[in-house]
């Protein structure tokens, strides 16, 4: 039996035969396609698990002809970034205005699809009932700069708020801002899973806002992919292939959430198996055929100038880092 072969059946044993079909395709459906230029491929890794298609694609990117997937560990905010422009990882899903961040200073990361909509959720302590009511209070971030950060900052200029002057910004370098807002330190707190869920497990505070049901958060997608430019270009059926594999893993999360969970506790991605399962079950993964990601790019990139986070324009983002070629030829191809 051939290693392609046993992938394959490796993967089809976590699915029913009628599933399998579905996600995977005939076997003859790459006959036609070049091979990929590389058979090696880095993704990210880190305490993030909203990135669930990320954590359980190896096998479909073995089918794709990859033969060593490869996650290289990272934070969740800037040094991810700054992995995949130097190229120490080819590809990774990440924050879309936090992807906007480095592009607008002349990082080679290019946007190539939309993923998912929305995961984060904003928890306020009593009386903080909306965004506009932050102004004055105290917010948990792990320092400046990062998701939560820039989220909370450009949803706060969306509602008339200065995030610099009206929010009060408290970082601590040993105390988790989920745990100042336990501990009743701070008055607000944005997380992403699994931080919410287990904020709801332990019954602390109430959600403001949830970026996956409330607009207009919710009309646009949380997580893009990116990738290294100059990987990109060098290796345009490694790209395609990639993209293909991770569509069909955010599919796979969709139709197979407790298998997909089960394999993110068992490839180490996240200890806790209730709070992956609940993750695929609230973060909308079944947006990306329907949505159009870059009115996600506009819509973050017009966030960010109010916010005073990046200079450039949307148009120039869009024409300078973003390529829709490989997307618009598998939504094509993947039609669910």
């Amino acid at each position: 039996m051939t290693q392609m072969a046993q992938n394959r059946r490796r993967f089809l044993a976590t699915l029913s035969a009628a599933g399998a079909a579905r996600l995977i395709g005939p076997s003859n459906s790459f006959a036609q396609e070049a091979p990929p230029e590389t058979t090696i491929i880095r993704l990210a890794k880190n305490r993030t698990i909203c990135i669930a298609p990320q954590y359980v694609v190896a096998d479909l990117l073995r089918l794709e002809g990859f033969t060593e997937v490869h996650y290289v560990a990272t934070d969740a905010g800037a040094g991810q970034s700054k992995a995949l422009a130097r190229g120490d990882i080819d590809f990774t899903l990440q924050f879309s205005a936090l992807t906007l961040i480095p592009i607008d200073a002349g990082e080679r990361i290019t946007i190539i699809a939309g993923i998912h909509v929305g995961c984060f959720e904003l928890f306020g302590s009593e009386g903080i009932h909306s965004i506009a009511g932050l102004k004055g209070k105290t917010v948990g971030i792990p320092e400046l700069g990062t998701s939560p950060h820039v989220f909370l900052s450009t949803m706060a200029a969306h509602v008339g708020l200065d995030p610099a002057k009206d929010i009060n910004w408290v970082t601590s370098p040993s105390i988790p801002p989920m745990e100042l807002f336990a501990d009743r330190k701070v008055d607000a707190f944005l997380g992403f899973p699994p931080e919410p869920q287990e904020l709801r497990a332990r019954n602390i505070g109430h959600v403001v806002v949830n970026s996956s049901v409330d607009r207009p958060w919710s009309q646009y997608f949380c997580c893009v992919l990116a990738g290294n430019r100059d990987f990109i270009r060098k290796n345009p059926a490694a790209t395609k292939r990639a993209l293909r594999a991770m569509l069909k893993a955010t599919d796979f999360c969709i139709s197979y959430p407790v298998a997909a969970a089960q394999r993110m506790v068992e490839g180490g991605f996240t200890a806790r198996y209730d709070y992956a399962l609940q993750t695929l079950k609230d973060v909308p993964y079944n947006k990306w055929r329907e949505y159009d990601p870059e009115d996600t790019i506009r819509f973050y990139a017009l966030r960010l100038r109010e916010s005073g986070f990046i200079r450039e324009t949307p148009n120039r983002i869009i024409a300078d880092a973003t390529d829709w070629r490989f997307l618009n030829e598998l939504k094509r191809e993947l039609k669910g």
